[in-house]
This record gives structure tokens, sequence and C-alpha cells, in this order.
């Protein structure tokens, strides 16, 4: 670690541009490919920094690559920067209040992600500065959250240029990430009809409201038919206006189903779109769909993670002061449904590990948990999404969770908003930054590991990648009106 420390020392000396990203990205809490200042704001750092960068990158106008080096091994970072829409928080609040009535947040902790991997790619550019033979890619991936910029670039292909990806994600507990994930597929349906008045005319209306409901309803009755792991989660984007004396003519939903493989959620979604039609032959409403999104389960590859896991025991995990822990304590008092779960998914598998998890986090009572779980390697499916699963069918890829949130933090919370700009969150991203790079530098020196995880990859993804995105698709922002 000692050959590797002066490069993860790059991350200290950078910490406050690094973390001033990372606010600044909190303060624009931009939705998924509509990241355009976010993207700016990145690309004009990583050129100061000496990096080559690329904008847009196909065909995404928030999307970028940024990179440094020749030759190979070329290794991939991978950032994330978009927010969650309804979730705007005062910074370091323990109460709920909103900044903007009604607007955006990062809930997910995406300010953080993508400041993080940028952190690794500075100390990974000073170790190839002086060592000279190698790559490394700095990918901006834009909306994650609704829109998987990731399974689009996947589908030209975009990281077959990569020997090796790495990324991390914002979280409660400091792990290597093992296992599987659902794959998903989100579309949008239209419905439009013919506008009456509600009373008086009521049968020269046709109401695409009525579509949606009973489209919605076909779908409860589906779900006592589908696998057992299989999800499916539904928006109404358009209600079709305010006024109950009018039949609405136009209606809209947003349907995102999910089940293990592509090829599942396929046939599931085709079962979806059966029910759409129906209802609007029911109502005698027309129909129109367009695909937003889709994204691939996660292939797992053992020798990364293991990788990974020896570089984060020997960074070691944040630390705190006892402020940040009242801070936490307090956050975690306000929990409108609070949890007990043992912290770190290695739990639900290893009995041995859940017992050391139940000893140092006190049976999951404290509120920042500053131990790194024992890495499990694992095959489970779970039940999330992220398209970061398509990465992993082309190029061995693997990922870890650092703390920047209290424990057992609600995903996609305002809680999470209010710890993304804070110390706590500071702290975690930088760690993240330095796992990343350590493990980056191991994989430079050390070609006979990426060898190993290019054999496991060979082996888990021997079926090929099944892109679950059309060809004919193009990214498209939730909301954008539907022609």
């Amino acid at each position: 670690m000692a050959d590797k420390e002066k490069y993860l020392q790059v991350i200290d000396q950078k910490a406050k541009l690094i973390t001033d990203v990372s606010d600044q990205i909190w303060e624009y809490a931009e939705l998924s490919l509509m990241e355009h200042q976010s993207a700016e704001l990145y690309c004009k750092v990583l050129k100061e920094e000496g990096f080559q960068v690329q904008t847009p990158v196909c065909g995404i106008e928030t999307a970028f690559k940024a990179v440094y080096g020749s030759g190979k091994p070329v290794i991939g970072i991978l950032a994330e920067y978009d927010a969650l829409s309804g979730l705007s928080q005062e910074a370091g609040s323990t109460v709920r209040k909103e900044l903007v009535r009604g607007g955006s947040g990062h809930g997910c902790g995406h300010n953080m992600l993508g400041a993080g991997a940028m952190a690794a790619a500075f100390a990974v550019k000073a170790y190839l500065e002086e060592k000279g033979q190698g790559t490394v890619i700095f990918y901006g991936c834009p909306g994650e959250e609704g829109g998987a910029a990731k399974a689009f670039m996947a589908r030209e292909r975009l990281f077959e240029e990569l020997d090796v990806a790495l990324t991390w994600h914002p979280g409660s507990v400091n792990q290597v990430t093992s296992g599987t994930c659902n794959s998903c597929i989100q579309t949008e349906y239209k419905f439009t009809g013919i506008a009456a008045h509600a009373a008086g005319n009521p049968h020269m209306g046709r109401s695409a409201l009525d579509a949606v409901e009973l489209m919605n309803m076909g779908v409860q009755f589906l779900r006592e038919h589908m696998p057992q792991s299989a999800r499916i989660h539904y928006a109404i984007t358009d209600a079709g206006g305010n006024s109950p004396n009018v039949v609405q003519p136009h209606a809209q939903v947003l349907y995102m189903v999910r089940a293990e493989l592509v090829k599942e959620a396929l046939e599931l979604q085709a079962r979806v779109d059966k029910i759409a039609e129906a209802a609007a032959m029911m109502t005698e409403t027309t129909m129109k769909k367009r695909f937003i999104d889709g994204c691939s389960n996660t292939v797992p590859n053992k020798a990364l993670e293991t990788l990974l896991w020896d570089n984060f025991n020997k960074v070691g995990v944040p630390t705190y002061t006892e402020e940040e822990k009242a801070f936490a304590q307090a956050i975690v008092d306000g929990y409108e449904m609070p949890s007990h779960e043992l912290p770190g998914a290695a739990c639900e598998e290893d009995g041995e590990i859940a017992d050391y998890v139940a000893k140092v986090s006190q049976n999951a009572s404290i509120p920042l948990n500053d131990f790194l779980v024992p890495y499990h390697f694992s095959s489970k499916q779970r039940p999330g999404s992220t398209d970061v699963g398509d990465v992993s069918w082309l190029v061995p890829t693997a990922q870890i969770n650092v703390v920047t949130f209290p424990s057992n933090a609600p995903g996609h919370s305002w809680q999470n908003v209010s710890c993304g700009r804070t110390s706590i969150g500071h702290k975690g991203l930088l760690c993240a930054g330095k796992v990343l790079a350590a493990a980056a530098i191991d994989l430079y020196e050390q070609p006979e590991k990426i060898a190993e995880a290019k054999a496991e990859f060979n082996k888990r993804a021997a079926g090929g990648y099944f892109c679950p995105v059309p060809a004919d698709a193009v990214p498209v922002a939730v909301g954008d009106q539907m022609d």
C-alpha cells in the first residue's frame, strides 16, 4: 500500500476541488438526461486537469468521456450525476425542509458518486503520469434514474474498449457489492380520448383517464401470475387535468417492469402491453407507447470484488466526529419507518458475517456504520436495478458501497439529500475514490489480475449480451411530451 500512497494523496491534495464539484452538482439537482450544467462542470474540470474530453457520447447530450494515457490496459471508471424529482431538501437539516417546493434533490447521492469517481481518476492519472503505459477513461453516464444511458452506450458496444470497469455507490454501509439484480424496462403509455361535459353529454366523451385506471387494474390482476422475484411499478404522469366535470381527453402512465433476466422482463412487458391495448379498446380511446429505458442484471466478478475488498481493507473506512455522530443520530431518530436490519447484504447469506456485523454495529443501533463488512461472494438476485448491469455484460465490472448516509437510511429519501452536502458525504466520496484508484493501480501493475477477471467474465457472461434497448430507441427524459 505504501507504494500507492503517494498517488492516493493526490485525492487529499485535490479534496476541496472534488467536494466542491460534488456540492455544485448537489445544487444543480438535475433530472435524468437533463444534467446539462452538471456535465458542463465535469467537462470543464476534467479538461483543466489534463484529460481529453469528448462530448456528447453515443448521441446523448449529457454523456461524456474523459481519457488520459495511452495503450493497454484500459480501465474505466463510471460516474453518475442525475437527481430525483420531489426531493428538494435543505442540506445538513435533521427535519424535512424543502429548498424549492416540489423541486429535485440527490436522494440517491449521485452528486457524490460522480465526484468520488472523478477523485479516483485524478489519482490514477497521477500514477500513469509517472509510470507511463496504460489508459484511464472516466465515463460521464447520465440518466441512471430514468434514462439508463449506460444501456444506450452499451448498445453501441462502447465499453468493449475497456479491460475492466470500476465504480461505486453512496450508501449506509461500507462493503464490496456482489450478487446480481433485476433487469428493468420502462415504458410510457399515452391514451387519447374525446373531451365532453361530464354531466351534460358524457356519452359524447371517451375518457383517457378511465383507460389509465383500467390498465392499472388489469396489471393488478397480472401481479398474481408473474414470477415472485419480478416487480411492476407505475406512476400516473398525466391525469388529464383538474376539472372533474370534463371527460378527460388525455392521460398518461409510466410503467417499470423488472425481472432477473432481460428475456424475462421482455416477456412480462409484452403482457403489460396487451393490458394497455385492452384498456384502450374498452374505453374506445387510442393508445401510443414509448420506450423510455431498459437495463440488464449485473454479472458479478469475484476476482475484481476480491481485489476491491483487499484495497478497501487497506485504505480503511471513514471515521467520524462526535458532532457528525450526533447529526446522524438525529436523522435516524426521525425516520418515518425505522428499520433495524443488520447493515450489509452479506448478512442475509452468511451467519458468521451476520454475527460480526451485529457485534460491531451494536445490533444495528449505531448511527453511522464505521466498519467494513467482510466480503462475501454472492450470486443472489436483489430487487433493484442499475444500468451498471449492461456494462458488466460487456467487460469485467465491480463496485463498492461507501457510507455517506446514516445507518439504515431509506433509499431515495430527503434524509439522503440532506446528508449529500455534509462532511459525512465528503468523507465517503473521498474514501471511495481512494479504494477505486488503489484497485486500478493494482490492475495496471499486475496484468494477471486482469486476465483472471476476464477468464471469470467469459464464463459468467457466456450467454452473451442481450441489450434491452431496441435498435431504434433514442434516449428521452421522463416527462418529455410524447408526440
